[in-house]
């Protein structure tokens, strides 16, 4: 069976789109697998927009431009807007329902509506909501390993900020939990 999965992420600037896209990709190249990793973000240093698609394949990985995701994490209102009905049929949205004031659903697509900032600040740390937004992508669509994601962490995270890789860990988790009851899972 081929591996080939491709994922977008968005949000505003400061969120951590593009430090989870990165984590993703090299997780998947830690496995052996090959990816890409595409950020774009607005001239804003933060509160600007942050976009990234990661394209991962067990082989040739093609344009790292994505017209229809298999998966998105939505990260805020503006990203819901613009980007959810981009998801194709079969795929699933994650999107942070505590900046998404009404969640759409699309019958053809799995959402799942996660309240991301509060469950970061209930981990003490209103950063870590990209990795509870990543944590629950990956426990729905396992195109990584955790055992990879963790590996990774310690890689893309910057050497001053690994005394908070616990914290990353338990957000992951978090994360991954609250998809999967969601999901009755």
């Amino acid at each position: 069976m081929t591996m080939n999965h491709d994922v977008y992420m968005a949000g505003f600037g400061g969120q951590g789109i593009l430090l989870i896209g990165n984590l993703l990709a090299y997780a998947c190249i830690l496995e052996g697998n090959n990816a890409s990793y595409f950020p774009a973000y607005g001239v804003e240093k933060r509160g600007g927009a942050a976009t990234c698609t990661v394209v991962m394949a067990d082989g040739a990985v093609g344009s790292p431009v994505v017209g229809q995701p298999e998966a998105a994490l939505l990260l805020n209102e503006l990203s819901m807007e613009k980007y959810y009905d981009r998801v194709r049929p079969g795929g699933a949205a994650f999107l942070n329902s505590s900046l998404i004031s009404d969640p759409r659903r699309r019958a053809e697509i799995t959402t799942v509506a996660l309240p991301a900032n509060e469950m970061a600040l209930q981990l003490g740390n209103a950063r870590l909501v990209n990795m509870v937004m990543l944590g629950a992508y990956i426990a729905h669509s396992p195109v990584v390993s955790w055992q990879a994601l963790h590996e990774a962490l310690t890689y893309v995270l910057p050497e001053r900020n690994h005394r908070f890789l616990p914290l990353n860990h338990q957000a992951l988790q978090a994360g991954a939990d609250a998809c999967r009851q969601a999901l009755g899972a």
